[in-house]
């Protein structure tokens, strides 16, 4: 089986780098994606503790998101922080894990991502919209962990 950093062939990350560049190219907000082979935690909690080691809650708004992929484990996660939480409905997150689910029965897991970090971008940029000072606070590489 393809290790994290090896799941995605190079145009996909490219794809996927792009899906980021492009939803926050009219927002504030910040999106990252990381990807490791097993999830040793609950996924949530797995989440919330990359979501802090990224230092994704250092940013201005509190407006960063963070889609987790665990491909061995077959665990997935969308984390939003406390600005953007605090803006989209209660369903979002769930209604955006449903889309990007619906891709990855399908093996497609780099549109299935694009497609949600596009969703993702979309309420970003209607709450948080760019300003003229903004910089891009996060970086918009994939990281892959060492599980």
């Amino acid at each position: 089986m393809k290790s994290a950093a090896d799941f995605f062939s190079k145009e996909e990350q490219t794809a996927i780098k792009q899906a980021i560049a492009e939803a926050e190219l009219n927002t504030s907000g910040e999106i990252r994606i990381h990807i490791e082979n097993k999830c040793p935690d609950d996924v949530m909690d797995r989440a919330a503790f990359l979501f802090a080691k990224l230092e994704m809650h250092k940013t201005q708004a509190r407006n960063g998101v963070l889609f987790y992929l665990a491909i061995r484990d077959h665990k997935f996660a969308i984390l939003g922080d406390a600005g953007i939480n605090a803006k989209v409905s209660e369903t979002f997150w769930d209604h955006t894990k449903e889309e990007i689910l619906g891709s990855f029965k399908q093996n497609e897991f780099a549109n299935g991502l694009a497609e949600g970090i596009k969703m993702a971008g979309q309420q970003l940029k209607s709450h948080f919209p760019y300003q003229e000072d903004d910089v891009n606070e996060l970086s918009d590489d994939i990281s892959f962990g060492d599980n």
